[in-house]
This record gives C-alpha cells, sequence and structure tokens, in this order.
C-alpha cells in the first residue's frame, strides 16, 4: 500500500505542477474526485487482495481477477453517475478517468507481479 501512496503523491504533484506550467487545460476540474475515487478503491482491494493471500493462496489468481472486473464495473458505475449529474467537457472527464484508470491497474499489477516473483523465488 506504500508504493500505491507513493504513487499518489507522484499524481498530486503532477497535477499541480501542469497547473503551475500551464497544462491545466488537459486536466479536468475534477481531476481531485477522480483522484479520490481510485486511492479509495485501491486501498479497498489492497486489504481485500491481502485478506485473501493470507486466507487462501491456491485460490488468489482468480480472486485478484475478479476485483480487477469489480474494479472495472465499479468505474463504470462512477464513470455512469457522474456524465448523468451533468459534467461540463464530459470527454476531458472520461479520458482522464481512463489515463488514471490504466496507470493505476498496470502499476498494481505491475507492484503484484513483483511482489509473486520475490514470493516464489522462497
Amino acid at each position: 500500500m506504500a508504493k500505491t501512496l507513493i504513487l499518489t503523491g507522484v499524481l498530486i504533484i503532477v497535477f499541480f505542477l501542469a497547473d503551475f506550467i500551464g497544462l491545466g487545460y488537459l486536466l479536468h476540474p475534477q481531476k481531485w474526485v477522480i483522484l479520490s475515487f481510485f486511492v479509495a478503491f485501491s486501498f479497498l482491494f489492497h486489504r481485500i487482495i491481502e485478506l485473501a493471500f493470507r486466507e487462501k493462496r491456491k485460490n488468489f489468481v482468480q480472486f485478484y481477477l475478479s476485483t480487477i472486473v469489480l474494479r472495472l464495473f465499479m468505474s463504470i458505475i462512477f464513470i455512469g453517475i457522474e456524465l448523468y449529474v451533468g459534467l461540463k467537457q464530459q470527454e476531458l472527464f472520461v479520458i482522464n478517468f481512463f489515463v488514471l484508470y490504466l496507470f493505476y491497474t498496470i502499476f498494481e499489477i505491475w507492484n503484484l507481479s513483483s511482489n509473486l516473483r520475490q514470493n516464489s523465488e522462497r
């Protein structure tokens, strides 16, 4: 979880720097809501995966893949609710959301694979 918080800290710095150097137009005004969504889900899924890894190591892969599918469905629901409310710059919101979605997903898969390699060497 510490690595995910470091990643989030880096993203916060990038968001502030984008506004500072004039690239703020590439980010939706709801960027903090999107980032909060991903931090909350990363924390939740990290706890669930920790529990699954501790309880049933045999079913870990299936459990992890199901959390990824759950994240996808919850993301679609989140986007649907935000678009239903009536945001301005909807395309920019969706693009920012999916960039962060891919960023967090790739980071967590990379982090998980490095942890699994360490555990398989034991």
